[in-house]
């Protein structure tokens, strides 16, 4: 082999070489990206799951899996005379809260099962709880918290082990999932005076 030959093989290997590292480059920037995008779209629920997981490829798997598996439904936004109705409910379950602290609470937690079934989550075909928050977690995000608190509270309450002041922390936490889930907080402002403290 001569020299010519031997300077235009390492030429190739060079030129190989830079563009298996400029693919590199490009496959960590796209992760990145796709990293900072799983973040922004699900934030606390990422910063929850990479806690859990210490793993942010697992944690972006998960996020991604629940994002497809909620594509598969077919979520919708409610007509208005049905997101009405389920204001004038919610209107009359927090008015109960007054006399009736834990019987509110377990309407609320009906309210906005009955809410997510209408919306087109599939509600009814399942009673895992860890995948009904998945799902949420896909298109809301910032009140999936809400709905994790509200949810032990009303364990707390089914065995009536909650207190009155733990029974408002739970109307207030299914309160802020049911207004997202409408797609509104106006209908929502009428309160009772011991709910509207929570939010001072």
């Amino acid at each position: 082999m001569s020299s010519n030959d031997i300077v235009w093989v390492l030429i190739a290997i060079l030129a190989v070489a830079a563009l298996a590292l400029a693919a590199v480059a490009v496959w960590r920037g796209s992760r990145g990206r796709r990293g900072h995008q799983l973040h922004e779209r699900f934030g606390p629920e990422y910063d929850r799951l990479l806690q859990e997981y210490g793993d942010r490829r697992r944690v972006e798997r998960e996020l991604e899996a629940r994002a497809e598996r909620v594509r598969q439904y077919h979520i919708k936004e409610l007509p208005e005379p049905q997101r009405n109705s389920f204001t004038r409910s919610w209107q009359q379950t927090q008015e109960r809260f007054v006399d009736t602290p834990a019987v509110a609470v377990r309407a609320a937690h009906d309210l906005v099962q009955q809410v997510m079934l209408a919306k087109g989550y599939p509600v009814e075909e399942s009673n895992d709880v860890e995948q009904r928050l998945a799902d949420l977690s896909v298109d809301h995000a910032s009140v999936v918290q809400h709905y994790r608190a509200a949810l032990k509270l009303h364990e707390a309450n089914r065995s009536g082990d909650a207190d009155t002041e733990q029974l408002r922390q739970a109307i207030v936490h299914y309160r802020a999932l049911f207004a997202e889930l409408l797609g509104s907080t106006a209908e929502l402002r009428h309160e009772p005076s011991r709910l509207a403290a929570a939010d001072a």
